[in-house]
């Protein structure tokens, strides 16, 4: 039976868990090279002793500059998640469905869950649809994504989860300048600045959506973005930041193919991947695979186990510096004869 306390389901997330952080942590995909140093400091300088102005007016108007957009579409969010349940919210509110790619983010589906909402077959059938590029958890282009926006931008909400494209290391979006103009485009800059830990996010709406913005805003609780990640935000638009980000997305190419190598070495199957992670499968029964992930993060190294998504018997797999990969060489190959 279970607890009354327990909760009906469990989030699966990567990073620290109920054994701290990990000393190589390939679960989540921040920027390895990070944290950026401006970021970093400016969210150290941050006045905590103050509350943000409750509309973000410089704030907005910064992020508008930096995208060369009217500030009137800039909506702030605690977080991505946080933005994915009040859009939920909004949509829940019109009824309908909802419509996820076929390996995606949790949270898409656990708002639904949570508003009622069903999820539909085709999008078609939805009135808010999910996308997501570079994609999680392959890193690669939503495939039939400009089809999709081009069919059903006018009648159905769309959202573009933009959280890996800072971190593209290689293709195109799938999008024109002129579609992006018809979707929500959801920004989490904390991930290419290797600041996760700060929760600050924003949202691009589409021309003309004026309504669903004032909506979304009566929907927010007042201040869900802190002092400290208003400051991480205005560092997002500093050209110093992009410099050291551009700069740093050089280095991971060069760690990305490297970390490739070796797992192809250690045996495993690595798809293809246009961002700074990838999913693979080791040469292992999928059966095996939990336990083996047990071994190894008890000596400090943690995957991502990618069944969550759908992909049994894969992980994702972040990049990380040379160090980081040579470890879970070493590691991969005491401990596969052991746990097996």
């Amino acid at each position: 039976m279970m607890n009354a306390l327990q909760p009906a389901f469990q989030r699966i997330h990567g990073g620290p868990d109920h054994r701290g952080v990990p000393l190589y942590d390939f679960s989540t995909n921040s920027n390895a090279c990070a944290p950026c140093p401006a970021a970093l400091q400016a969210v150290m300088q941050a006045d905590a002793s103050q509350y943000p102005d409750a509309g973000y007016t410089a704030l907005r108007r910064q992020l508008a500059d930096f995208h060369a957009l009217d500030a009137a579409r800039v909506v702030l969010a605690g977080s991505a998640s946080e933005f994915i349940f009040r859009i939920t919210a909004l949509a829940a509110g019109k009824g309908g469905a909802v419509w996820l790619p076929a390996h995606s983010y949790g949270d898409y589906a656990q708002a639904a869950r949570v508003h009622r909402l069903t999820l539909a077959a085709e999008p078609a059938q939805a009135q808010l649809l999910w996308a997501c590029e570079p994609s999680s958890p392959l890193g690669a282009a939503q495939a039939g994504l400009g089809e999709m926006v081009d069919r059903h931008a006018a009648s159905a909400m769309i959202v573009l989860d933009r959280a890996y494209e800072p971190l593209r290391l290689s293709g195109t979006p799938s999008l024109t300048g002129a579609q992006l103009q018809t979707v929500w485009q959801l920004c989490t800059p904390n991930k290419a600045l290797g600041l996760t830990g700060v929760r600050a996010a924003y949202a691009i709406a589409p021309v003309g959506a004026e309504a669903a913005v004032s909506a979304l805003d009566q929907l927010s609780p007042s201040w869900p973005v802190g002092a400290h990640g208003v400051a991480m935000l205005q560092a997002w638009t500093d050209s110093g930041t992009q410099t050291w980000l551009h700069g740093s997305l050089a280095t991971l190419r060069a760690w990305k193919a490297r970390q490739i190598g070796l797992c192809e070495a250690m045996g495993w199957s690595c798809l293809p991947s246009e961002a700074n992670f990838y999913c693979a499968r080791p040469e292992i029964p999928e059966k095996d695979l939990p336990s083996v992930l047990g071994c190894l993060r008890a000596d400090g190294i943690k995957l991502r186990d990618a069944a969550s998504f759908g992909l049994d018997g894969h992980v994702r797999v972040s990049v990380l510096a040379p160090a980081a990969q040579d470890a879970l060489h070493n590691a991969w190959q005491h401990f596969i004869k052991a746990c097996r």
